[in-house]
């Protein structure tokens, strides 16, 4: 009888999306030291098949025990095609950040053009039930570290500069950077930052799922194996 990976396992629930689906996790069998958290913006769905796929490549017990990952933070998103939720809120501009503002943001159609298109921000920080369950949960698990998937940038992201970040360039021959080069109000990464919480944004490049599967799976797959330095 073949192994069953950690995705044939009931995953938990953190909370319920705008309409009503639950949001997901997969918690860890020890202390937490590491949270990864995919498919951010619905419009990025390259981010949430990767991380299904590295946690399918490997047997429930080659998982490190101090791993625990969300799939998809915005399933709405992910079913509409759209950046934002369900309400039109992009979730990674919602986090109670000093920097959060009412005004609509904007974000890019395709990554080499500008960024023009108005985005939502939430009528107050983390009024979106993604981003609140989102916060819940990181307060829960207490990770040492999150890294989060986005697309497509190709880059890595860390003003912390921590050994993943670091380990994460090196294995992807991405460059690694302090910031993105334009404002992120209201961001997880900021968030993160003034609760002094190390975080890494990990930027897919602007390729198909399946190459991305086969240049960035692996190294996911190394990560959830325990087997990059994951402390600060």
């Amino acid at each position: 009888m073949p192994k069953r990976t950690a995705l044939d396992f009931p995953l938990d629930t953190y909370g319920q999306s705008v309409n009503g689906v639950n949001l997901e996790y997969f918690p860890p069998r020890k202390t937490c030291e590491l949270l990864i958290v995919a498919g951010i913006h619905g419009e990025e769905p390259e981010t949430t098949v990767a991380l299904s796929r590295a946690v399918r490549s490997l047997q429930s017990d080659e998982i490190s025990s101090s791993i625990s990952l969300v799939l998809s933070a915005n399933p709405d998103g992910l079913v509409l095609g759209t950046r934002g939720n369900a309400n039109g809120v992009d979730l990674n501009r919602n986090f109670p950040s000093t920097n959060w503002q009412s005004d609509p943001t904007t974000c890019r159609w395709h990554v080499d053009e500008s960024e023009e298109l108005p985005i939502l921000t939430g009528s107050a920080p983390a009024s979106e039930p993604e981003s609140k369950a989102l916060i819940e949960l990181i307060d829960s698990l207490s990770p040492k570290i999150v890294l989060t998937l986005h697309g497509p940038l190709a880059c890595v992201d860390d003003p912390d500069g921590t050994p993943l970040a670091g380990w994460i360039a090196k294995e992807t021959g991405f460059p690694l950077v302090t910031e993105l080069g334009y404002p992120t109000p209201g961001s997880m990464g900021t968030w993160a930052k003034e609760r002094n919480l190390p975080w890494v944004t990990w930027e897919f490049p602007p390729d198909g799922v399946e190459s991305i599967s086969k240049s960035q799976v692996p190294i996911l797959a190394h990560i959830l194996s325990g087997k990059a330095p994951m402390r600060t």
